[in-house]
């Protein structure tokens, strides 16, 4: 063995061999030495150009706007708490405070210097799915959210942390115990601040570099102008869009219907109290969106003012059944009390319960910004969740014509030129909002129609008032929702004979047009 080591060494390939290696270790050793010298230079540079956060040091006031310039960032921006919070929130005064006392000082350092790399870094992964393009326009963009509860919370929390730059949050509410369990950042100790300021002090260590307009009162249409107008007001940035996160119908529609108005664009969020399945969460048109309580309200409301289509809304499909969640009612002790709209938080604003599976708002939120950075980013994508029902609407309309012309003809008149007084419009808001897309008689949602409830006490005739015009004689609230069958079967059975309905059908049915057609008369109020 010794002989063979000394045959080795002895030769020349070996000694060549062995001293590349050490001459590799050597350049290596001297590689890693200088990059970690020039790394402890830079830690040391960084932290001399901060002060010491230590309790002695005197907390140092900056101004907002100066160290969120997103687009001409300060070489240091600094992470921040509110310290003093006026209404409306514009800028806010803010100071420095030591916050991640668990972490390494160096890593404490790095994080609380905003740099342009930095933030490219943060949003890599953002940069990477919708281009460097793409997320350019979303940094760029202002987006208006309001209403902070679960759905505006979890909205607003996903558009900060993809990118969005400018944002106006605007609610009159406080964070309260029971909001925690769907709010998305909100925590015990921010449980009586208002819900404007929990989200703007929680996002901004998130994203420091974000500027923010909050506003801690409720929206109202007379003051639209200035909580829709432009970032900084004057001649600001326009709004890219705004974000329907409200609970109340009435400010609901005022906001929708300001928006259509205005030609500023809107998506809403439907309901989500009630609901549990996420997968039957789905965004489309608000003209298609069924099957959801809030949305059925404000779709009403919006039709009676002439807003028909036009607006993205977020919605459930899940149909309610045993079993499942419901509007608590108010314990009979709080009707002794007197009126019940008494107990609000503020006048419109519901009184009972509704309760809340924790998860169902925070879906219908980051569906909401989902749609928003698509939208914004130019990112091709579809909505779904609605069959256009034009047609069907042309088609119950030409059926309505068609049995009008058979009842005149059946008491000898002339039909020819026969013409109803309803619209399509009309037609899609009896159907889908007062019989609520079904059968009055069976329930079935297929092949509906629409005719005449009651034989009038008179001939069946046209309204020859309007000269060379022939007018079917009957109104809205002389109409009810049937199948094809079911109607052919009404008018032989009821309106030639001239029976009433109550001698054909049960009291089940009876009540339920009687009931439907009340709803129409409250609704007539607003057209």
């Amino acid at each position: 063995m010794s002989v063979w080591l000394q045959q080795q060494a002895s030769s020349h390939r070996v000694q060549l061999a062995a001293v590349a290696i050490v001459s590799g270790l050597a350049v290596a050793g001297s590689i890693f030495t200088i990059q970690t010298i020039r790394r402890n230079i830079a830690v040391e540079e960084l932290k001399a150009e901060i002060s010491s956060l230590e309790n002695s040091h005197n907390i140092e006031t900056v101004d907002f706007g100066q160290i969120l310039n997103i687009f001409a960032p300060a070489k240091h921006t600094i992470r921040f708490q509110i310290t003093n919070y006026p209404n409306p929130i514009s800028p806010p005064r803010v100071k420095r405070t030591n916050m991640l006392p668990s972490l390494p000082e160096e890593l404490e350092t790095a994080i609380m210097i905003q740099v342009p790399e930095l933030i490219e870094e943060q949003l890599t992964r953002t940069s990477s799915f919708l281009t460097p393009t793409g997320l350019s326009r979303l940094r760029s963009a202002f987006v208006i959210v309001i209403g902070l509860g679960g759905v505006g919370s979890h909205c607003s929390s996903a558009l900060v942390r993809s990118g969005v730059s400018r944002i106006r949050l605007i609610d009159f509410d406080q964070v309260t115990l029971s909001s925690l369990n769907r709010h998305s950042v909100a925590t015990l100790a921010d449980v009586g601040t208002p819900k404007v300021q929990c989200m703007q002090t929680r996002l901004q260590a998130v994203a420091p570099w974000v500027h923010w307009e909050c506003f801690n009162e409720i929206w109202r249409k007379d003051q639209a102008a200035r909580l829709l107008g432009p970032f900084g007001g004057g001649d600001g940035q326009a709004p890219d869009y705004v974000v329907d996160a409200i609970d109340n119908i009435d400010s609901k529609v005022a906001l929708l219907q300001y928006c259509h108005e205005n030609k500023i664009k809107i998506i809403s969020s439907m309901g989500a109290g009630c609901k549990s399945d996420p997968t039957r969460v789905l965004i489309g048109d608000i003209g298609a969106s069924l099957e959801d309580p809030l949305s059925r309200a404000t779709r009403t409301r919006l039709r009676l003012s002439g807003i028909r289509d036009g607006i993205p809304v977020v919605y459930s499909i899940e149909k309610p059944g045993p079993g499942k969640a419901s509007l608590l009612p108010l314990p009979e002790e709080e009707f002794s009390k007197g009126d019940v709209g008494e107990l609000s938080v503020l006048p419109d604003f519901r009184a009972r319960i509704l309760p809340v599976l924790g998860t169902m708002p925070a879906v219908f939120g980051l569906v909401v910004a989902n749609y928003l950075i698509m939208e914004l980013t130019g990112y091709p994508h579809e909505t779904g969740g609605g069959k256009a029902r034009d047609k069907l609407y042309d088609t119950v309309l030409a059926g309505l014509r068609a049995s009008e012309e058979r009842l005149v003809r059946a008491d000898g008149e002339e039909a020819q030129g026969l013409r109803p007084p309803v619209s399509k419009d009309d037609i899609g808001f009896l159907i889908d909002e007062v019989f609520w897309g079904k059968s009055v008689i069976s329930g079935l949602p297929t092949r509906l129609t629409l005719v005449r409830w009651r034989a009038p006490e008179g001939k069946y005739q046209a309204d020859t008032t309007y000269d060379g015009q022939k007018v079917m004689n009957l109104s809205m609230s002389d109409l009810v929702c049937m199948t094809k069958e079911e109607g052919i079967s009404h008018e032989q059975n009821v309106l030639i004979p001239r029976k009433q309905p109550e001698e054909i059908y049960d009291a089940a049915v009876v009540d339920l047009v009687r009931h439907r057609l009340q709803q129409e008369a409250v609704y007539s109020r607003y057209r």
